[in-house]
């Protein structure tokens, strides 16, 4: 933001360390911590310490400071944009004007609107795998926190300056899809999916799942198993036309999210490759095959010479039958072979580390140079009010579509209460955005390896660490916006004694830009989540303490811009969240 005056003030650092017998210094920049005023931080041992290395007798501490204090006196604040400079053990620290810094903030902000924190081009391409639901079963609250990690985690990658591919990856084939015909065929053959297709899919594979414990049927889902193994017409022709009602209820979850994919995988397409690839695997001797008594499965400490780090990996069931790992493999050959890519990221829940570990591992052995560029970004379970922890039976699992929904029923109960005049159709779409908002603060305000139990209270909260209450802030900037009804002002005067609340939300402004760089190398959604709710906070206080509608016409001018550029700077922050900014609640 100050990169002009950056400039000049190295060119001006440097002539005066010339003069003083020191040539071509590296000049380092250091945000000072904020606590008031902003300022900048040149340390002098550096340079210091590069003099003493070309063989004068030089003492680095007191040359520092020799060196500081000498430009303190040297430099002219105001000729440089600062409002002063001090000289302090070795360090040259140099302060802007408050006036000034705020104005140049606020003015970036509302100049390069929803573009304020992007990053520049890195040139990197990344590709995050999430989502991963099976087909013909449910979507249920487990898939929730890893769509909406991923999600978010995209638009972070992206808004940092990468290239990103979203992939989502299905499982199309295997017992359940088996299952879920068998019992389509004998007890609901010619029905059709109604609205909500993927509710309708869970409960014929309840059903089937549950009347498969019986030996009877079991023997004819079996026989059905054979049949698709032979690639009977008739079976692949129903698993084709119900796998897409799957991906038609899937459909309908995504643009609830608003999530979409670039790419979408299924594990039916790298099944043969799959087997192929574990044929390979045996011939190199990297695998052993004990079939018929045991399985194929690769030795990886003995391959790596480790200590029960990596265990085995079985890749091939005893019966030839295929494992994740039997397609697993052959997808990440696939991805790039399809793309070149810096980074493969895959969103998977912390119950698959070593799994996935041995995956990577593997790839290794078989000599891809891009193995190290796969990557784990493991998350947690949620546990439901009463802290019962999510399962994976199907019957027993809380469906996207009740969360939702008991979401936004309690969410409209809220919304009625502050806006009862609202029309119904605003207080429906108020209430889901309100509901979604809550559910995905609630998973991206935790850190990703701890557990999230989910509390209605605490989700829906308007004046706690909660997506409504973030969401009501922006809609506090907006109304404030609407009732001033004037085009807003430029060319505006900051005065020097602005107010603390004032200085505070400029302050939290300033960060998004390294936030977004931070969470986009940590992979950490909470850092943006903490500065949207920090933002939220500093935006009331603000309200709560300066008038800007009856303020002063002076006053009122700058404080109508620092509330649009707040405005903006939280929707930001929200939309990398995936959470919409709503214009009322």
């Amino acid at each position: 933001m100050f990169d002009q005056e950056k400039a000049l003030i190295a060119e001006q650092i440097k002539t005066y360390l010339t003069q003083q017998g020191i040539e071509d210094p590296n000049i380092e920049f250091r945000q000072i911590p904020f606590s008031g005023e902003w300022g900048l931080a040149i340390p002098l041992f550096p340079i210091a310490a590069a003099e003493a290395r070309t063989g004068k007798k030089v003492n680095v501490p007191q040359r520092a400071t020799e060196l500081a204090e000498g430009l303190q006196a040297a430099l002219a604040p105001d000729e440089l944009g600062l409002s002063h400079i001090e000289a302090v053990k070795g360090y040259l620290n140099l302060y802007f004007s408050t006036a000034e810094y705020a104005r140049r903030v606020v003015d970036t902000v509302l100049a390069e609107d929803g573009d304020y924190g992007r990053g520049a081009e890195k040139h990197q391409t990344v590709m995050v795998e999430y989502s991963q639901p099976n087909t013909h079963k449910s979507f249920h609250v487990g898939h929730l926190r890893n769509v909406i990690l991923g999600g978010s985690v995209c638009r972070i990658l992206e808004f940092a300056g990468n290239d990103v591919i979203r992939a989502n990856y299905l499982g199309d084939i295997g017992l359940h899809v088996v299952k879920w015909m068998w019992n389509y065929l004998k007890n609901h053959n010619g029905e059709q999916p109604g609205e909500d297709k993927t509710h309708w899919m869970n409960e014929i594979y309840a059903e089937a799942d549950r009347l498969f414990q019986e030996p009877e049927n079991e023997a004819e889902v079996r026989a059905l198993y054979a049949r698709w193994n032979a690639r009977d017409p008739e079976i692949v022709e129903l698993w084709k036309t119900t796998r897409q009602w799957s991906l038609e209820g899937f459909e309908q979850i995504y643009d609830l999210l608003g999530e979409h994919f670039d790419r979408i995988y299924f594990e039916s397409e790298v099944e043969d490759s799959g087997s192929e690839l574990v044929e390979q695997l045996i011939s190199d001797g990297l695998a052993t095959d004990d079939r018929p008594e045991e399985p194929v499965y690769i030795d990886l400490d003995a391959a790596l010479g480790t200590d029960d780090e990596y265990r085995v990996l079985v890749i091939l069931r005893s019966d030839s039958s295929s494992l994740y790992a039997t397609k697993d493999l052959p997808l990440a050959i696939q991805k790039f072979n399809e793309y070149q890519l810096d980074r493969s990221i895959y969103v998977i829940d912390v119950r698959q580390s070593l799994y996935l570990k041995q995956i990577f591992k593997t790839l290794e052995l078989l000599g891809y140079d891009w193995s190290d560029k796969l990557y784990h970004l493991a998350y947690e379970l949620v546990n439901l009010p009463g802290n019962v922890t999510m399962a994976s039976r199907e019957g027993t699992v809380v469906l996207f579509d009740d969360l939702v929904a008991e979401a936004t029923s309690r969410a409209k109960q809220i919304v009625e209460e502050k806006n009862p005049e609202l029309a119904d159709d605003a207080k429906e779409s108020i209430a889901l955005a309100v509901a979604l908002g809550a559910l995905k603060y609630t998973m991206l305000s935790r850190d990703n390896t701890k557990v999230v139990t989910f509390d209605w209270d605490a989700a829906l909260d308007f004046n706690g660490q909660a997506a409504p209450y973030i969401q009501y802030a922006h809609v506090r900037a907006g109304s404030i916006l609407r009732k001033a009804g004037t085009e807003m002002p430029d060319a505006v005067v900051f005065p020097a004694d602005l107010e603390k609340t004032e200085v505070d939300l400029i302050e939290l402004m300033t960060r998004l830009p390294a936030e977004v760089q931070r969470a986009a190398e940590d992979l950490r959604p909470l850092v943006i989540a903490n500065l949207a709710f920090d933002l939220a906070k500093a935006f009331n206080d603000f309200y709560n303490t300066c008038q800007v509608l009856n303020a002063e016409p002076e006053v009122r001018a700058y404080r109508l811009r620092l509330v649009a550029a707040a405005k903006q700077v939280i929707a930001t922050s929200l939309s990398l969240l995936g959470i919409e900014a709503p214009n009322m609640m």
